[in-house]
Protein backbone atom coordinates (compact mmCIF):
# COMPACT_ATOMS: atom_id res chain seq x y z
CA UNK A 1 0.00 0.00 0.00
CA UNK A 2 1.04 3.59 -0.66
CA UNK A 3 -0.13 6.06 1.98
CA UNK A 4 0.16 9.86 1.92
CA UNK A 5 0.11 11.44 5.37
CA UNK A 6 -0.10 15.20 5.89
CA UNK A 7 0.72 16.81 9.23
CA UNK A 8 -0.13 20.42 10.12
CA UNK A 9 2.02 22.97 11.91
CA UNK A 10 0.86 22.11 15.43
CA UNK A 11 1.70 18.44 14.80
CA UNK A 12 5.39 19.32 14.26
CA UNK A 13 5.62 22.34 16.56
CA UNK A 14 8.52 21.03 18.66
CA UNK A 15 10.99 18.15 19.07
CA UNK A 16 8.55 15.97 21.04
CA UNK A 17 5.84 16.31 18.41
CA UNK A 18 8.25 15.75 15.53
CA UNK A 19 9.23 12.41 17.09
CA UNK A 20 5.55 11.61 17.74
CA UNK A 21 4.85 12.06 14.00
CA UNK A 22 8.01 10.16 13.04
CA UNK A 23 7.06 7.18 15.22
CA UNK A 24 3.55 7.05 13.72
CA UNK A 25 4.99 7.01 10.22
CA UNK A 26 7.63 4.39 11.10
CA UNK A 27 4.83 2.17 12.44
CA UNK A 28 3.15 2.36 9.02
CA UNK A 29 6.46 1.82 7.21
CA UNK A 30 7.23 -1.31 9.24
CA UNK A 31 3.94 -2.84 8.09
CA UNK A 32 5.49 -2.91 4.63
CA UNK A 33 3.72 0.17 3.28
CA UNK A 34 5.23 2.95 1.17
CA UNK A 35 4.90 6.25 3.06
CA UNK A 36 4.93 9.81 1.71
CA UNK A 37 4.78 12.51 4.39
CA UNK A 38 3.69 16.11 3.65
CA UNK A 39 4.49 18.76 6.25
CA UNK A 40 3.50 22.34 7.05
CA UNK A 41 5.80 24.84 8.72
CA UNK A 42 6.41 24.25 12.44
CA UNK A 43 3.85 25.75 14.83
CA UNK A 44 3.34 29.47 14.25
CA UNK A 45 6.53 29.87 12.22
CA UNK A 46 4.67 31.23 9.17
CA UNK A 47 3.21 33.99 11.36
CA UNK A 48 6.72 34.82 12.57
CA UNK A 49 7.90 35.12 8.96
CA UNK A 50 5.00 37.47 8.16
CA UNK A 51 5.90 39.59 11.17
CA UNK A 52 9.55 39.75 10.09
CA UNK A 53 8.58 40.74 6.55
CA UNK A 54 6.21 43.49 7.68
CA UNK A 55 8.88 44.84 10.02
CA UNK A 56 11.06 45.39 6.92
CA UNK A 57 8.30 46.45 4.50
CA UNK A 58 4.63 46.92 5.49
CA UNK A 59 3.55 45.98 1.93
CA UNK A 60 6.13 43.41 0.81
CA UNK A 61 6.09 42.11 -2.80
CA UNK A 62 4.15 38.85 -3.10
CA UNK A 63 6.98 37.13 -4.97
CA UNK A 64 9.39 37.84 -2.13
CA UNK A 65 6.83 36.67 0.44
CA UNK A 66 6.61 33.32 -1.37
CA UNK A 67 10.41 33.10 -1.38
CA UNK A 68 10.37 33.74 2.39
CA UNK A 69 7.48 31.38 3.21
CA UNK A 70 9.16 28.34 1.67
CA UNK A 71 11.76 28.40 4.48
CA UNK A 72 9.18 27.12 6.97
CA UNK A 73 8.28 23.89 5.19
CA UNK A 74 11.90 23.18 4.22
CA UNK A 75 12.89 23.40 7.86
CA UNK A 76 10.09 20.97 8.85
CA UNK A 77 10.91 18.30 6.27
CA UNK A 78 14.66 18.33 6.86
CA UNK A 79 14.21 18.01 10.66
CA UNK A 80 11.68 15.19 10.12
CA UNK A 81 14.10 13.31 7.83
CA UNK A 82 16.74 13.67 10.56
CA UNK A 83 14.27 12.19 13.09
CA UNK A 84 13.67 9.18 10.81
CA UNK A 85 17.43 8.70 10.50
CA UNK A 86 17.77 8.75 14.29
CA UNK A 87 15.06 6.05 14.47
CA UNK A 88 17.03 3.93 12.02
CA UNK A 89 14.67 4.35 9.06
CA UNK A 90 15.94 5.63 5.67
CA UNK A 91 14.23 8.85 4.58
CA UNK A 92 14.75 11.78 2.23
CA UNK A 93 13.33 15.32 2.32
CA UNK A 94 12.30 17.00 -0.93
CA UNK A 95 11.20 20.56 -1.68
CA UNK A 96 8.99 21.79 -4.53
CA UNK A 97 11.94 22.12 -6.93
CA UNK A 98 13.22 18.64 -6.24
CA UNK A 99 9.85 16.94 -6.76
CA UNK A 100 8.97 19.14 -9.02
CA UNK A 101 5.57 20.67 -8.31
CA UNK A 102 4.49 22.85 -11.21
CA UNK A 103 2.02 25.65 -10.46
CA UNK A 104 0.48 28.75 -11.97
CA UNK A 105 2.27 32.06 -11.36
CA UNK A 106 -0.17 33.73 -8.96
CA UNK A 107 2.03 34.44 -5.95
CA UNK A 108 0.33 33.73 -2.63
CA UNK A 109 -2.50 31.76 -4.20
CA UNK A 110 -1.06 29.56 -6.95
CA UNK A 111 -2.77 26.44 -8.28
CA UNK A 112 -1.05 23.14 -8.91
CA UNK A 113 -0.83 22.19 -12.61
CA UNK A 114 1.07 18.90 -12.46
CA UNK A 115 3.52 16.95 -10.30
CA UNK A 116 6.54 15.08 -11.61
CA UNK A 117 6.49 11.80 -9.66
CA UNK A 118 9.69 10.15 -10.95
CA UNK A 119 11.92 11.30 -8.07
CA UNK A 120 9.40 10.27 -5.40
CA UNK A 121 8.83 6.86 -7.00
CA UNK A 122 12.59 6.28 -7.25
CA UNK A 123 13.07 7.08 -3.55
CA UNK A 124 10.13 4.81 -2.59
CA UNK A 125 11.64 1.98 -4.64
CA UNK A 126 14.79 2.43 -2.53
CA UNK A 127 12.57 1.81 0.53
CA UNK A 128 12.80 5.33 1.89
CA UNK A 129 10.10 7.40 3.58
CA UNK A 130 9.71 10.48 1.38
CA UNK A 131 9.11 13.76 3.24
CA UNK A 132 7.76 16.54 1.01
CA UNK A 133 7.26 20.26 1.62
CA UNK A 134 3.59 21.19 1.60
CA UNK A 135 2.13 24.54 0.51
CA UNK A 136 4.76 25.36 -2.13
CA UNK A 137 5.34 24.96 -5.84
CA UNK A 138 7.41 26.27 -8.74
CA UNK A 139 6.11 28.35 -11.66
CA UNK A 140 7.30 28.46 -15.28
CA UNK A 141 9.83 31.16 -14.40
CA UNK A 142 11.45 28.84 -11.80
CA UNK A 143 10.18 31.06 -8.99
CA UNK A 144 8.74 29.63 -5.78
CA UNK A 145 4.99 30.00 -5.37
CA UNK A 146 2.67 29.18 -2.47
CA UNK A 147 -0.82 27.69 -2.56
CA UNK A 148 -2.51 29.90 0.04
CA UNK A 149 -3.02 29.32 3.76
CA UNK A 150 -3.78 25.63 4.36
CA UNK A 151 -2.25 24.72 1.01
CA UNK A 152 -0.36 21.73 2.44
CA UNK A 153 -3.68 19.83 2.39
CA UNK A 154 -3.85 20.43 -1.36
CA UNK A 155 -0.23 19.27 -1.79
CA UNK A 156 -1.08 16.01 0.00
CA UNK A 157 -4.23 15.33 -2.05
CA UNK A 158 -2.43 16.20 -5.30
CA UNK A 159 0.38 13.78 -4.45
CA UNK A 160 -2.13 11.07 -3.51
CA UNK A 161 -3.85 11.56 -6.88
CA UNK A 162 -0.60 11.67 -8.90
CA UNK A 163 0.85 8.60 -7.15
CA UNK A 164 -2.47 6.69 -7.15
CA UNK A 165 -2.13 6.31 -3.39
CA UNK A 166 -4.34 3.87 -1.49
CA UNK A 167 -5.06 6.40 1.24
CA UNK A 168 -4.66 10.09 2.05
CA UNK A 169 -4.70 10.99 5.73
CA UNK A 170 -4.83 14.60 6.94
CA UNK A 171 -3.64 14.97 10.53
CA UNK A 172 -4.61 18.09 12.50
CA UNK A 173 -4.93 19.22 16.11
CA UNK A 174 -8.61 18.14 16.21
CA UNK A 175 -10.05 14.60 16.03
CA UNK A 176 -11.85 15.08 12.72
CA UNK A 177 -14.57 17.17 11.11
CA UNK A 178 -17.08 18.56 13.60
CA UNK A 179 -20.55 20.04 13.19
CA UNK A 180 -18.88 23.37 14.13
CA UNK A 181 -15.49 24.56 15.33
CA UNK A 182 -15.27 22.90 18.79
CA UNK A 183 -13.18 25.83 20.03
CA UNK A 184 -16.13 28.15 19.42
CA UNK A 185 -19.03 25.72 19.94
CA UNK A 186 -18.24 23.48 22.93
CA UNK A 187 -21.17 21.15 22.16
CA UNK A 188 -20.03 20.45 18.57
CA UNK A 189 -20.17 16.79 17.52
CA UNK A 190 -17.61 14.86 15.47
CA UNK A 191 -18.89 13.41 12.20
CA UNK A 192 -18.00 9.86 11.14
CA UNK A 193 -18.29 10.78 7.49
CA UNK A 194 -19.22 13.68 5.25
CA UNK A 195 -19.61 14.14 1.48
CA UNK A 196 -17.08 15.99 -0.66
CA UNK A 197 -19.71 18.61 -1.55
CA UNK A 198 -20.62 19.34 2.07
CA UNK A 199 -16.95 19.44 3.11
CA UNK A 200 -16.10 21.72 0.19
CA UNK A 201 -18.74 24.25 1.23
CA UNK A 202 -17.73 24.09 4.90
CA UNK A 203 -14.05 24.54 3.99
CA UNK A 204 -14.83 27.46 1.68
CA UNK A 205 -17.03 29.10 4.31
CA UNK A 206 -14.44 29.17 7.07
CA UNK A 207 -14.55 25.76 8.76
CA UNK A 208 -10.73 25.72 8.72
CA UNK A 209 -10.30 21.92 8.96
CA UNK A 210 -9.34 21.41 5.30
CA UNK A 211 -8.13 23.67 2.51
CA UNK A 212 -11.08 24.04 0.13
CA UNK A 213 -9.00 23.31 -2.97
CA UNK A 214 -7.84 20.02 -1.42
CA UNK A 215 -11.47 18.88 -1.15
CA UNK A 216 -12.16 20.07 -4.70
CA UNK A 217 -9.20 18.01 -5.95
CA UNK A 218 -10.12 14.96 -3.84
CA UNK A 219 -13.60 14.96 -5.38
CA UNK A 220 -12.26 15.40 -8.91
CA UNK A 221 -9.80 12.50 -8.65
CA UNK A 222 -11.77 10.30 -6.24
CA UNK A 223 -9.17 10.48 -3.46
CA UNK A 224 -10.69 9.17 -0.20
CA UNK A 225 -9.69 11.48 2.65
CA UNK A 226 -9.50 10.81 6.37
CA UNK A 227 -9.19 13.74 8.78
CA UNK A 228 -7.82 12.72 12.17
CA UNK A 229 -5.77 13.94 15.13
CA UNK A 230 -1.98 13.67 15.25
CA UNK A 231 -2.13 13.77 19.05
CA UNK A 232 -4.16 10.58 19.64
CA UNK A 233 -5.26 7.40 17.85
CA UNK A 234 -9.01 8.05 17.69
CA UNK A 235 -10.92 7.35 14.48
CA UNK A 236 -11.27 10.41 12.27
CA UNK A 237 -13.82 11.62 9.73
CA UNK A 238 -13.97 10.09 6.26
CA UNK A 239 -14.62 12.52 3.38
CA UNK A 240 -16.06 10.74 0.33
CA UNK A 241 -18.59 10.89 -2.49
CA UNK A 242 -21.51 9.17 -0.74
CA UNK A 243 -22.23 8.67 2.95
CA UNK A 244 -23.88 5.48 4.16
CA UNK A 245 -25.74 6.85 7.16
CA UNK A 246 -29.09 8.64 6.97
CA UNK A 247 -28.42 12.21 5.90
CA UNK A 248 -28.74 14.79 8.66
CA UNK A 249 -30.66 17.92 7.77
CA UNK A 250 -27.54 20.01 8.46
CA UNK A 251 -23.98 18.66 8.54
CA UNK A 252 -22.28 21.72 9.94
CA UNK A 253 -22.20 25.39 10.84
CA UNK A 254 -19.25 27.56 9.75
CA UNK A 255 -18.17 31.05 10.74
CA UNK A 256 -15.77 33.18 8.69
CA UNK A 257 -14.50 36.35 10.35
CA UNK A 258 -11.89 37.05 7.66
CA UNK A 259 -14.40 38.37 5.10
CA UNK A 260 -14.92 42.05 4.28
CA UNK A 261 -17.81 43.68 2.44
CA UNK A 262 -17.45 46.09 -0.46
CA UNK A 263 -20.37 48.18 -1.73
CA UNK A 264 -20.22 49.78 -5.16
CA UNK A 265 -22.83 52.57 -5.18
CA UNK A 266 -24.47 54.23 -8.17
CA UNK A 267 -23.60 51.90 -11.04
CA UNK A 268 -25.51 52.45 -14.27
CA UNK A 269 -28.54 50.15 -14.46
CA UNK A 270 -27.68 48.72 -17.89
CA UNK A 271 -26.85 45.22 -19.20
CA UNK A 272 -23.26 44.06 -18.74
CA UNK A 273 -22.43 46.26 -15.74
CA UNK A 274 -22.12 43.30 -13.32
CA UNK A 275 -19.83 41.56 -15.82
CA UNK A 276 -17.56 44.62 -16.09
CA UNK A 277 -17.37 44.97 -12.32
CA UNK A 278 -16.49 41.37 -11.54
CA UNK A 279 -14.22 41.05 -14.58
CA UNK A 280 -12.03 43.79 -13.08
CA UNK A 281 -11.70 41.72 -9.87
CA UNK A 282 -11.22 38.39 -11.69
CA UNK A 283 -8.26 39.82 -13.61
CA UNK A 284 -6.62 40.55 -10.25
CA UNK A 285 -7.34 36.96 -9.08
CA UNK A 286 -9.72 38.17 -6.37
CA UNK A 287 -12.43 35.70 -5.36
CA UNK A 288 -15.89 37.10 -4.66
CA UNK A 289 -18.46 35.31 -2.52
CA UNK A 290 -21.79 36.70 -1.27
CA UNK A 291 -23.27 39.10 -3.85
CA UNK A 292 -26.31 41.35 -3.48
CA UNK A 293 -27.65 43.66 -6.21
CA UNK A 294 -30.26 46.27 -5.41
CA UNK A 295 -33.33 46.91 -7.55
CA UNK A 296 -32.57 49.63 -10.10
CA UNK A 297 -33.77 53.15 -9.32
CA UNK A 298 -33.32 56.42 -11.21
CA UNK A 299 -31.15 54.62 -13.76
CA UNK A 300 -28.65 53.33 -11.18
CA UNK A 301 -28.13 50.29 -8.98
CA UNK A 302 -25.83 49.23 -6.13
CA UNK A 303 -23.86 45.97 -5.87
CA UNK A 304 -22.44 44.66 -2.59
CA UNK A 305 -20.19 41.61 -2.24
CA UNK A 306 -17.67 40.00 0.07
CA UNK A 307 -13.99 39.20 -0.48
CA UNK A 308 -11.30 37.78 1.77
CA UNK A 309 -9.83 40.42 4.08
CA UNK A 310 -6.33 40.02 2.63
CA UNK A 311 -7.71 40.98 -0.81
CA UNK A 312 -9.44 44.20 0.32
CA UNK A 313 -6.65 46.66 -0.58
CA UNK A 314 -6.11 45.04 -3.98
CA UNK A 315 -9.86 45.02 -4.69
CA UNK A 316 -10.31 48.69 -3.77
CA UNK A 317 -7.23 49.67 -5.82
CA UNK A 318 -8.53 47.76 -8.87
CA UNK A 319 -11.99 49.33 -8.63
CA UNK A 320 -10.62 52.86 -8.19
CA UNK A 321 -8.28 52.32 -11.12
CA UNK A 322 -11.30 51.40 -13.28
CA UNK A 323 -13.71 54.02 -11.95
CA UNK A 324 -14.02 55.78 -15.32
CA UNK A 325 -14.85 52.51 -17.08
CA UNK A 326 -17.33 51.36 -14.42
CA UNK A 327 -18.86 54.79 -13.82
CA UNK A 328 -19.91 54.23 -10.18
CA UNK A 329 -20.54 57.11 -7.75
CA UNK A 330 -19.12 55.80 -4.45
CA UNK A 331 -17.16 52.92 -2.96
CA UNK A 332 -17.61 51.69 0.63
CA UNK A 333 -15.90 48.88 2.54
CA UNK A 334 -16.69 47.31 5.91
CA UNK A 335 -14.38 45.08 7.93
CA UNK A 336 -16.32 44.21 11.09
CA UNK A 337 -18.50 41.53 9.54
CA UNK A 338 -18.78 37.74 9.71
CA UNK A 339 -20.20 35.14 7.36
CA UNK A 340 -22.31 32.55 9.15
CA UNK A 341 -23.29 29.50 7.11
CA UNK A 342 -25.17 26.24 7.48
CA UNK A 343 -24.32 23.36 5.14
CA UNK A 344 -26.12 20.09 4.52
CA UNK A 345 -27.22 17.89 1.62
CA UNK A 346 -30.43 17.25 3.60
CA UNK A 347 -31.61 20.78 2.74
CA UNK A 348 -32.49 19.69 -0.79
CA UNK A 349 -35.45 17.61 0.39
CA UNK A 350 -36.49 19.64 3.44
CA UNK A 351 -38.24 23.02 3.08
CA UNK A 352 -38.06 25.61 5.85
CA UNK A 353 -34.37 25.22 6.70
CA UNK A 354 -33.54 28.88 5.99
CA UNK A 355 -36.57 30.03 8.03
CA UNK A 356 -35.37 27.97 11.00
CA UNK A 357 -31.94 29.58 10.78
CA UNK A 358 -33.42 33.08 10.54
CA UNK A 359 -35.72 32.39 13.50
CA UNK A 360 -32.80 31.36 15.70
CA UNK A 361 -30.96 34.58 14.78
CA UNK A 362 -34.08 36.66 15.44
CA UNK A 363 -34.42 35.05 18.89
CA UNK A 364 -30.81 36.07 19.62
CA UNK A 365 -31.40 39.64 18.39
CA UNK A 366 -28.86 39.20 15.55
CA UNK A 367 -29.41 41.40 12.50
CA UNK A 368 -28.85 39.95 9.01
CA UNK A 369 -27.17 42.23 6.46
CA UNK A 370 -26.99 39.96 3.38
CA UNK A 371 -28.17 36.46 2.43
CA UNK A 372 -26.81 33.96 -0.10
CA UNK A 373 -28.09 30.43 -0.77
CA UNK A 374 -27.35 27.31 -2.80
CA UNK A 375 -28.84 23.82 -2.89
CA UNK A 376 -26.89 22.73 0.17
CA UNK A 377 -26.05 25.93 2.05
CA UNK A 378 -27.43 29.17 3.45
CA UNK A 379 -25.00 32.01 4.25
CA UNK A 380 -25.80 35.24 6.07
CA UNK A 381 -23.68 38.29 6.70
CA UNK A 382 -23.84 39.57 10.29
CA UNK A 383 -21.86 41.84 12.61
CA UNK A 384 -18.60 40.25 13.72
CA UNK A 385 -19.33 40.86 17.41
CA UNK A 386 -22.41 38.61 17.12
CA UNK A 387 -20.56 35.80 15.32
CA UNK A 388 -19.81 33.19 17.99
CA UNK A 389 -23.12 33.76 19.82
CA UNK A 390 -25.05 33.40 16.55
CA UNK A 391 -23.07 30.29 15.61
CA UNK A 392 -23.98 28.58 18.88
CA UNK A 393 -27.65 29.59 18.55
CA UNK A 394 -27.92 28.13 15.04
CA UNK A 395 -26.05 24.99 16.10
CA UNK A 396 -28.57 24.48 18.93
CA UNK A 397 -31.56 25.23 16.69
CA UNK A 398 -30.69 22.30 14.43
CA UNK A 399 -29.96 19.94 17.36
CA UNK A 400 -26.37 19.32 16.27
CA UNK A 401 -25.03 19.04 19.83
CA UNK A 402 -23.08 15.95 20.90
Amino acid sequence: MLIVKKFGGTSVANKERIYNVANRCVEEYKKGNDVVVVLSAMGKYTDELISMAEDINEKPPKREMDMLFTIGEQMSVSLMAMAFDKLGVPAVSLNAFQVAMHTTSVHGNARLKRIDTERIRRELENHKIVVVTGFQGVNKYDDYTTLGRGGSDTTAVALAAALHADACEIYTDVDGVYTADPRKVPKARKLKEITYDEMLDLATLGAGVLHNRSVEMAKKYGVPLVVRSSLNNSEGTVVKEEVTVERMLISGVALDTEAVRIAVIGLKDVPGMAFKLFDVLAKKHINVDVILQSIGRAGTKDISFTVDGKDLDDAIAALEENKARLGYQELHSERNIAKLSIVGAGMMSNPGVAAKMFESLYNEGVNINMISTSEIRVTVLINEKDGVRAMNAVHDAFNLAD
